[in-house]
């Protein structure tokens, strides 16, 4: 129960961060749904054909479908209460990421994978929806910038392992894990810390 609210939560952060794009690209009703739809379940759907579940998973419940038509009619709704765009599209992606890294753990570690290939599995899940919906909106994916995304998804990963060996409480462990992807995203926006460029800017 635990593990599917979070899915939900994920799906619902996603799917807000999909709908703030696609109205921001002045796309029509179906534009919007469409990449509130392929943001929100993007990720999951490549990680769920890797590990082999099929039919995927939203196709198996119909809550995930309700719950990504009820965020974009929600977030169509109350738009102009959604202030500030870019700052709103920001934290509800950052929120999708942080929820989606634990899902994607926990699919693994379902599957009987090893930690590695399992923070493999969350960061893929937590990233590729967003992938998706930026390559759909003619945009750079943000985790081919410098910006610190995939990186904090690895480092709340490799902090859920770590915490493992401490705390037998799964959901604390989920918690934490998806708080630490949340914190270090946050924390790399406010003080501007990126990863280093190959690239050299030209005057």
């Amino acid at each position: 129960m635990f593990f599917q609210t979070l899915d939900i939560l994920g799906t619902i952060a996603f799917a807000i961060s999909g709908v703030l794009v696609a109205m921001n690209k002045r796309m029509d009703l179906f534009g919007v749904l469409i990449i509130a739809f392929v943001t929100a379940v993007g990720g999951g759907t490549l990680r769920d054909i890797i590990v082999g579940v099929t039919p995927v998973s939203w196709m198996q419940d119909m809550i995930y479908g309700y719950v990504i038509v009820g965020s974009t009619i929600f977030a169509i709704v109350f738009r102009n209460q959604i202030k500030h765009l870019r700052r709103s599209l920001f934290l509800f992606d950052t929120i999708g990421i942080g929820l989606y890294t634990v899902v994607g753990i926990e699919t693994g570690l379902i599957a009987g994978l090893h930690p590695f290939i399992c923070i493999a599995l969350g960061t893929m899940t937590a990233c590729f929806g967003g992938v998706i919906r930026d390559i759909l909106c003619n945009d750079i994916p943000v985790i081919f910038r410098k910006e610190i995304y995939a990186t904090a998804c690895i480092i709340g990963g490799l902090t859920y392992f770590f915490l493992r060996e401490f705390l037998k409480d799964q959901n604390y462990l989920f918690v934490i894990a998806g708080l630490v992807v949340i914190v270090i995203r946050l924390l790399a926006v406010i003080f501007k810390i990126s990863l280093p460029s190959l690239y050299k800017s030209e005057d």
